[in-house]
């Protein structure tokens, strides 16, 4: 048994480290080079603390170190990394991919002639069943006749395919036969030596094959022709497009762009490099912070592609100095410090008070108690929140102001559209969520103070409010004070009540960038980052997260301080 559990560990072993070189090769084939290099990193660890005596000690914690790197170590480096580039819409792909883009996309294409060729499209049948990855095409070029073959990729990007060839072969020279040939005949074969037969299958210029144009567009053409270009003997291309008419026929085409080499001189010594050159006026492509422009007829500055680029702290002085951003940032930041705080300090207010309750040994059914007390606690987040965002801060159909207001003789509250109600709603919705931890926290440091204190305290003359004053509150605040902490961070970032209570709103007049008076900072960068009204903006985004993180650990460091939190665990 035991040959057989180490037999067993190996072949584990083994396959782990199988699955983390996939993992990387996987990587690296998709550009995540420094992500790939950690899983090799990872593998040589793994196996040095298991097959080392002297790595004993630390293959226990060889999974942490797996889920710390992956989880933590490399989302820190991909975001500081992104804040110093324009990553976003318009700016997805590297330089190299933006290139390839230009040099084989076929929407970077221009035609030669304006005369369309014909063709016959043929499709190998299982009985009555077409093979749409199996077809040949016959065109008629100036009189002649050209066969061509299923187009081959000749240039791919990973899994993606940037362009397909397939080169054209006079008839009588390949290797298929018409059987027979008529122009007027729609059921034309073509056999090979293996006896393999294609039917026509579809031809704009025949009303009967026409009808299965739909087919041919969506099973044909969209998987195997977009991208393709056929080769005429001469050199000439040909590629399906959409002509005047309106009908998908092959025009015959040419790179709009190609590579060309320079020569440049920079501080008086000649430099060699690639540009991208127009091939109809040959003029080079203009590149400006991460884009590529070409000139039009006007001299006028057309732009073509976007591509990564490393712009250094542009991101960040445009947070200073962009009024569009820094604006709103400044207002919102304040809002997020006094959400953060008034979330900590009245939570803790509600909590408190239950927390001596319960704590009195003279009260009866304190489980009961204490157990409906931690219900919020116990309901998950996302329904709490949409309940009380549906059923009781509804302006329209509401409970409060449908039932309660109205028995009140109070008017409707604009719980979503006026600033102060619209934070008076979150904050109510966030101190009921947070006030049972509060509570218990609370309630574990009470049972912590000795009784004897209070007895003390009792002989000396102090009343209920100086002893809690004296005794309870020093006391409770130096347990609880790394908590509070803890709850100020993360209300800091408490995106999800924000977002599911108001979604940041009402909006703040004037501002050019989609802010609200609710809005707290982690949700200005998710607006700034998904929902700015110009795309996605991933570098300013990152950019603003390192700055909130600075924000929250030096309110932490100072809170810490403040509390004497250091002190204590230094003693």
């Amino acid at each position: 048994m035991a040959k057989l559990g180490k037999f067993l560990s190996f072949v584990f072993i083994g396959l782990l480290n199988v699955f983390f070189f996939w993992i990387a090769l996987f990587l690296f084939n998709n550009s995540y080079y420094v992500l790939g290099a950690l899983f090799l990193v990872l593998v040589f660890l793994i196996d040095f603390f298991i097959f080392n005596p002297k790595g004993y000690p630390y293959r226990y914690v060889a999974p942490a170190l797996v889920l710390l790197t992956v989880l933590v170590i490399y989302p820190i480096y991909f975001t500081v990394k992104t804040a110093f580039t324009n990553y976003g819409t318009g700016h997805y792909m590297s330089k190299e991919e933006a290139i390839e883009r230009l040099l084989y996309d076929p929407v970077y294409t221009y035609e030669i002639e304006n005369e369309s060729v014909e063709y016959k499209v043929f499709v190998a049948y299982d009985g009555l069943t077409p093979i749409y990855d199996d077809f040949l095409i016959l065109f008629k070029i100036e009189g002649n006749l050209f066969l061509a073959e299923k187009p081959i990729p000749v240039r791919k990007k990973g899994k993606d395919v940037l362009l397909s060839e397939a080169h054209l072969v006079p008839i009588e020279s390949s290797t298929y036969q018409l059987v027979p040939w008529s122009e007027e005949l729609t059921e034309i074969r073509m056999i090979t030596s293996k006896e393999k037969t294609y039917r026509a299958f579809y031809s704009p210029k025949e009303e009967f094959l026409r009808l299965n144009a739909p087919m041919f567009k969506s099973r044909i053409a969209q998987f195997h022709l977009q991208r393709s270009d056929f080769v005429h003997p001469n050199g000439n291309k040909y590629a399906l497009r959409i002509d005047r008419t309106g009908e998908w026929n092959f025009l015959r085409i040419e790179r709009l762009y190609r590579l060309d080499v320079v020569q440049t001189f920079e501080n008086d010594k000649p430099r060699t490099r690639l540009v991208v050159v127009n091939n109809r006026t040959n003029k080079p492509l203009i590149e400006r912070e991460g884009s590529l422009y070409d000139v039009n007829e006007k001299n006028e500055e057309v732009y073509l592609i976007g591509y990564i680029d490393f712009v250094g702290w542009k991101n960040f002085l445009r947070i200073l100095r962009d009024p569009r951003i820094s604006g709103p940032f400044f207002k919102i930041f304040a809002w997020t410090f006094l959400w953060a705080l008034f979330s900590v300090v009245l939570s803790l207010a509600v909590g408190l008070p239950f927390a001596l309750v319960l704590n009195d040994p003279k009260l009866r059914a304190r489980n009961i108690y204490r157990t409906l007390l931690i219900i919020p606690w116990a309901i998950p987040v996302f329904i709490s929140a949409l309940v009380w965002r549906n059923g009781l801060l509804n302006e329209s159909y509401g409970v409060i102001n449908k039932f309660l207001l109205p028995a009140l003789k109070l008017p409707a509250i604009r719980w979503m559209n006026d600033p102060f109600w619209a934070r008076f709603g979150v904050l109510l919705v966030n101190v009921w969520l947070t006030y049972p931890y509060m509570m218990t926290i609370s309630l574990g440091a009470l049972q912590g103070i000795p009784y004897e204190l209070y007895e003390a305290a009792m002989i000396d003359g102090a009343g209920k409010f100086r002893r809690f004053t004296g005794i309870t509150f020093p006391l409770l605040m130096t347990v609880i004070a790394p908590l509070l902490v803890s709850s100020f961070a993360f209300s800091f970032n408490n995106f999800t009540i924000i977002y599911l209570i108001t979604g940041g709103g009402p909006p703040i007049p004037g501002s050019t960038t989609p802010t609200g008076y609710t809005d707290i900072l982690i949700s200005y960068v998710y607006k700034l980052a998904f929902q700015a009204g110009t795309g996605q903006d991933f570098g300013l985004a990152a950019a603003i997260s390192i700055l909130i993180f600075f924000l929250v650990g030096g309110i932490s460091y100072v809170n810490f301080r403040f509390s004497g939190v250091f002190e204590e665990v230094g003693r």
